[in-house]
């Protein structure tokens, strides 16, 4: 058997890592695997905080709009969760309102959301079975603070690469 070093990169596409970057490919495919988790846990989560039923834009659209206790506009929601497509937006917008998660208000010629009792409600039992199943999970691996901030910047760097590389395509 090979040992695990010399088997390269584990990739899911083994001819987009035969180019220049091969980390690059790895790091897609660990991308994908986290968003995918990470998607899951949120609905899961959500459900077992007492939301079920949510998806995991409905969910992230709901801490969104809880964040710093101010109304948002929905075109702020997609900017800051980096949703190209509005329409989604506003249908998660709309099922969280028929579940009494936010209310809608105009300001000036704009619909923003904000949070209502039952959706701060929610997002705190969130935070509570996060802080009991998942971050006691990450302290005990022993995963450094600090690396997980870098890591962060450097995925939001990048994606403003996968942007600008997206715009360029569209272009072709």
């Amino acid at each position: 058997m090979t040992p695990p070093s010399t088997l390269g990169p584990i990739v899911s596409s083994a001819h987009l890592a035969s180019g220049e970057l091969p980390a690059l490919s790895e790091f897609e495919f660990g991308m994908m695997m986290v968003s995918h988790a990470f998607h899951r846990w949120t609905v899961r989560c959500a459900a077992a905080g007492g939301a079920p039923g949510l998806s995991a834009l409905e969910n992230m659209i709901l801490h969104t709009v809880y964040h710093r206790g101010r109304p948002k506009r929905l075109a702020d929601i997609a900017l800051v969760l980096n949703v190209e497509d509005m329409h989604l937006v506003t249908y998660a917008v709309k099922k969280l309102e028929k579940a009494g998660l936010v209310k809608g208000e105009k300001i000036g010629k704009e619909k923003a959301v904000s949070v209502t009792k039952k959706g701060s409600d929610a997002v705190m039992r969130y935070h509570e079975v996060r802080e009991a199943l998942l971050i006691q999970s990450v302290k005990a691996f022993g995963t450094d603070a600090a690396v997980l901030s870098r890591i962060a910047t450097e995925m939001r760097a990048l994606s403003g690469l996968y942007d600008q590389a997206a715009r360029a395509a569209a272009s072709l």
